[in-house]
């Protein structure tokens, strides 16, 4: 392994990672900086666990999905694990994943088949959050070696912090979009029904809460059609739904 070389290798990448405008974006060069910087690497990806589902983000290759999909259906194997438990092993690498018929019975003969010889992984972490795992894919067996994981290791560790910076900043913009989105409803709102702040946000507010609506839905709609339009239901019309003023005694989140 020619480690100036990766070092400089790894800057570039460094660079290039808070260049990216977009999570998605991010992600893709985390994985092709894989296949570029770790000896023996063919394919990679990056498994994500929303509760008992998987997601794969960033697959280089196709060999990456179904992999992830089987470990999923068959509930396990080496990438599964690691992003299960993150109590567990941080960095597994498998030199040939033909001898781990013990550890993953059902796993490693359809692995095989699919064409995989050898596997890293690592789990993307932070001091606040787990990320997932970053799964480093060869069709030879004994391709990796230590010198590839400890390549592995230092990729991994540039990845989670981009990547949780990366997710940071898309919901700072989401929040922000949302937050402008909704004072522009209340706009239309106080103006349209001579309503004040407060009394415009509780309208927006209570028409989310009464319809399941999430709040910024309900700001876009007034955004795009100028009002607040009741749900359709069945063979009825759209109407306006018009706010009211609060009455005598009756506060601004009591409204109707």
């Amino acid at each position: 392994m020619a480690w100036g070389r990766f070092a400089e290798q790894m800057a570039s990448m460094a660079r290039d990672l808070l260049a990216q405008d977009s999570v998605d974006a991010t992600l893709r060069r985390i994985t092709a900086s894989a296949t570029e910087l770790v000896d023996g690497c063919d394919a990679a990806g990056i498994l994500v666990l929303h509760g008992s589902q998987v997601e794969t983000l960033a697959p280089t290759h196709q060999l990456v999905v179904d992999s992830d999909r089987m470990q999923l259906e068959l509930g396990e194997g080496p990438c599964y694990d690691a992003a299960r438990d993150s109590h567990g092993e941080r960095v597994f690498r498998i030199a040939d994943l033909t001898a781990e018929h013990q550890r993953w019975p059902a796993y490693a003969p359809q692995a095989h088949k699919l064409g995989v010889g050898s596997m890293m992984g690592f789990l993307l972490f932070t001091e606040e959050e787990d990320l997932g795992a970053l799964n480093l894919y060869s069709r030879r067996p004994g391709a990796f070696t230590e010198a590839s994981e400890l390549a592995g290791w230092l990729l991994a560790s540039h990845a989670a912090v981009a990547f949780s910076a990366a997710r940071t900043h898309a919901q700072l913009e989401r929040a922000l979009a949302t937050r402008h989105t909704i004072g522009e409803a209340m706009g239309i709102i106080m103006g349209s029904h001579h309503l004040t702040e407060e009394e415009a946000f509780n309208v927006l507010r209570r028409y989310s809460q009464e319809n399941n609506i999430k709040l910024r839905e309900v700001a876009r709609r007034v955004c795009e059609e100028g009002t607040l339009s009741r749900p359709r239901a069945s063979g009825s019309s759209g109407t306006s739904a018009e706010p009211e003023k609060p009455g005598p005694g009756q506060s601004p989140g009591e409204r109707c």
